[in-house]
């Protein structure tokens, strides 16, 4: 397609078909298809390529987006994937989870009066599509090292350090307890903003690229001193999924969840891989009410509605737009069904052998900026089955301390730099353990930026 001047003016943002809400909810894929040769064609015909990209400063990986917008429009596809991976090794996944309303697009020049550019759709047509016409990373120029690095956690920042790892010609191991790579992108993220299709994909390319994984590992004291011993360095990407504990008076009711464990046995139900430790979370005809405001929340909402909930509900102690979450994650809820409650601060989870409702307070928020509870305003929202939703804290494991690995205050590890080093000279981390709860594409940016550190190092001493 031939770029014109000021073609935004002619061609309106549009979005790949969105399967309505109501035949949506009665099932798990995606909401959106992709876009056709000609459609993502045409929406990267809107670009202005303005000269000083924000969409690409706003991108925690710096993607030079307005590049392959002009290939994909030049319908220079397979040119077009290896730039996209150039900078994002899992481009495919943040096309479709990354919070694009509050990074690229949201700083797209276009924002300003004419609707960004369909960046993200656009990003996810490139792999998609190049995959789908055999399209695979070229290492045809790699030659090995004799190096070999663990990496332990098939998360994004693992995934992403060990893409960087091969190919510098790193032999890479990936360890992880789970049955399948992905992490929380298989386990924690539900199949209706990532189809796992999508993960079984990426794991067929990484391995055609040299990548060994050793799933169902759970990686202990001796198997983490046997990995220090043997591998010239080690990469810890192994995310943070300790929850957030708000201590109310109940919580330990039955019928009271905990977020991530809730999202972890339903995807592993959905994959037939269910175990005796996942709790039978039936849900049909019953009323959830989830305690949050993320995007994990969101997770939780729209899971339950397809799991066949009666009514589903999310409070959240702040306004609509405090929300730390994606604006458009909370419209897609609304959207399939779910009521907002928002000014309610939780105080106790009521209920005598079961969870019977949620006590609230009315809140508002003071001139400091602290939430204030106002008086006399305390109401019991029922509920059959409550989701806590607070957030997540590091999971240090205890084989790091016996190593000298130096954790801050929070059980997060201690990085110098972008790069991920440790105070263990073998040891690197990134991502979610280092960061705290954060975005997919910040521990894949992470992890990319770890790999190259490590290859550096290695390509002198370690």
């Amino acid at each position: 397609m031939k770029a014109r001047p000021f073609q935004f003016l002619e061609l309106p943002r549009r979005m790949p078909r969105e399967v309505p809400a109501s035949v949506r909810v009665l099932g798990w894929q995606e909401i959106h298809g992709g876009f056709e040769a000609g459609d993502a064609a045409e929406q990267s015909a809107r670009c202005l390529d303005c000269g000083n990209p924000y969409c690409e400063w706003k991108c925690p990986v710096h993607n030079p987006i307005p590049d392959w917008l002009a290939l994909v429009r030049e319908g220079r596809l397979f040119e077009a994937a290896e730039l996209a991976h150039s900078t994002n090794p899992l481009p495919e996944v943040c096309g479709r989870v990354c919070p694009q309303d509050r990074l690229c697009e949201g700083d797209c020049t276009l924002n300003t009066g004419f609707e960004a550019v369909t960046i993200g759709s656009i990003e996810k047509y490139i792999v998609d599509e190049a995959f789908r016409q055999g399209w695979r990373p070229d290492l045809s120029a790699v030659r090995p090292t004799g190096r070999r690095v663990a990496v332990i956690g098939a998360g994004p920042a693992g995934l992403a350090c060990a893409d960087r790892l091969v190919r510098a010609g790193i032999e890479a191991h990936v360890f992880d307890r789970h049955a399948q790579i992905g992490g929380l992108l298989s386990y924690g993220i539900p199949a209706f903003k990532l189809e796992k299709h999508v993960m079984d994909t990426r794991r067929a390319v990484l391995e055609g690229m040299g990548v060994r994984f050793h799933l169902g590992s759970e990686v202990d004291g001796a198997l983490g001193g046997e990995l220090l011993r043997d591998f010239d360095a080690l990469f810890l990407g192994t995310g943070a999924t300790t929850p957030v504990d708000a201590g109310l008076p109940g919580q330990d009711l039955p019928g009271v969840l905990s977020a991530l464990p809730f999202l972890v046995a339903n995807a592993r139900r959905q994959r037939g891989e269910r175990m005796a430790a996942d709790e039978n979370f039936e849900l049909a005809g019953r009323r959830v009410l989830v305690l949050g405001g993320g995007d994990t929340a969101m997770d939780c909402v729209r899971s339950a509605l397809r799991l066949g909930a009666a009514q589903v509900s999310c409070a959240y102690r702040r306004g609509e737009a405090d929300m730390p979450g994606s604006r458009r994650e909370v419209k897609h809820a609304r959207d399939e069904g779910v009521q907002f409650l928002f000014h309610r601060q939780p105080l106790a989870i009521e209920g005598e052998g079961a969870v019977s409702g949620v006590r609230v307070a009315a809140s508002s928020v003071g001139a400091d900026g602290r939430l204030v509870l106002e008086p006399r305003s305390e109401q019991v929202l029922p509920a059959d089955v409550v989701i806590l939703s607070f957030g997540f804290r590091a999971s240090p494991a205890p084989w790091w301390g016996e190593h000298g690995l130096a954790l801050d205050a929070a059980g997060r590890i201690r990085t110098t730099g972008p790069a991920g080093a440790t105070s263990h000279p073998k040891v690197f981390a990134g991502g979610d353990n280092v960061r705290g709860a954060d975005l997919v594409v910040t521990a894949v940016n992470d992890g990319r930026e770890a790999g190259l550190a490590i290859a550096r190092a290695l390509a002198t001493t370690l």
